[in-house]
């Protein structure tokens, strides 16, 4: 067979063709090294092993977890020859693996969505107390769920609940989770409260929560968020973007709605009290009143003491004055004409004498 003789174009572009047809993705697990950001909208780095080393290219974009020199991560990609000749990765996706590399990416986004102030609490939204209208990101498959479900109606009951059923770990999750917060924030009625919500799980399983893109998408939710992701010790970048963190699926259950017995007992114990305190406040008031209209009547009484006693002295003062006391002392009352000749009238205390004025002198 004769040898094909091919431009050097040609080449490159028969050889994409092979390698696109061979192997339209690959996955390949390495340690990246020489990391540089190119004008802030793309990334090169190598990706390397004890035997070899391959060149990786992409978008920063593409990049929904920061990566650093000594990372160990999964790339997939499509392997491609450049018109330079160089053989090169095109990278399409990648993650951190092993507990160092995927603690090192988290704590990397950690710092970066601190300094842009996502985590403070200044931003942060309350819950309403008892929702009515609640949206619901998890698995339906999943016993989280089952516990979630079961506990809201067992503490509350009665509530509107939309689901939408995601994948909660693996590649696809962060985008089936962030097309359902897109959702029901495109909704014309709001829900009150977005819950997302998984159960426990390793480091790699719990990674998809720490995937930037769907951190920021909760960050930016309308809807005041609730985000109750593996157990107490888990921490994830969901949990610290969101309005308000749950340690579980159970605690966020218990978080989102009052337990209807308890507020119940409460509301007992509260009208008992107010009702003891409204007895207190009657009897206080009666002994107030009592010791009211016992002072008013020792008052009245004093009052009375002292007119009855002013009265005694008024009725002496009168009894002196008494005409009839003044004739009985020995004195008489004239009445008629005192000129010469003139007839008087004398009132003594038992007679009443006549007689005639003989002479008048002055005193």
């Amino acid at each position: 067979m004769d040898d094909v003789l091919l431009s050097v174009s040609d080449f490159v572009a028969l050889t994409n063709q092979t390698l696109e047809f061979a192997y339209p993705t690959v996955s390949l697990v390495g340690e990246v090294s020489e990391y540089k950001v190119i004008q802030g909208k793309w990334v090169s780095f190598k990706l390397k092993d004890e035997g070899a080393v391959v060149s990786c290219f992409g978008s920063v974009f593409q990049l929904r977890t920061p990566v650093q020199d000594g990372m160990k991560i999964v790339v997939v990609s499509q392997p491609r020859l450049n018109q330079k000749g160089y053989f090169t990765l095109n990278i399409r996706s990648l993650k951190p693996v092993g507990e160092g590399s995927i603690k090192k990416g988290f704590e990397l986004l950690k710092a970066k969505l601190a300094a842009e102030g996502l985590f403070a609490a200044e931003r942060k939204r309350a819950l309403p107390r008892t929702p009515q209208h609640v949206a619901v990101i998890t698995s339906t498959e999943s016993a989280a769920y089952a516990d979630f479900s079961r506990i809201i109606n067992e503490r509350w009951g009665g509530l509107q609940v939309e689901v939408a059923h995601t994948q909660v770990q693996g590649d696809p999750a962060a985008d089936q989770i962030i097309r359902a917060i897109n959702y029901f924030n495109g909704q014309e009625t709001l829900p009150e409260v977005l819950v997302i919500i998984r159960g426990g799980g390793s480091a790699e399983d719990l990674a998809t929560f720490n995937d930037e893109p769907l951190a920021r998408a909760i960050a930016s939710s309308r809807i005041p968020t609730l985000v109750g992701v593996g157990h107490e010790i888990d921490h994830s970048l969901a949990d610290m973007v969101a309005d308000v963190r749950a340690a579980t699926p159970t605690h966020a259950a218990e978080t989102l709605v009052p337990d209807r017995q308890e507020i119940v007992r409460a509301t007992r114990t509260q009208v008992e009290s107010v009702g003891n305190i409204v007895l207190r406040a009657i009897e206080q008031q009666r002994l107030r009143t009592k010791e009211a209209l016992d002072g008013a009547l020792r008052r009245t009484d004093e009052h009375i003491d002292r007119i009855n006693e002013r009265v005694r002295g008024l009725r002496l003062i009168l009894a002196e004055l008494d005409p009839h006391q003044v004739l009985r002392r020995g004195y008489a009352l004239l009445r008629g004409s005192t000129k010469v000749g003139g007839q008087l009238q004398i009132e003594t205390a038992t007679q009443i004498l006549t007689t005639e004025v003989k002479d008048v002198k002055s005193k």
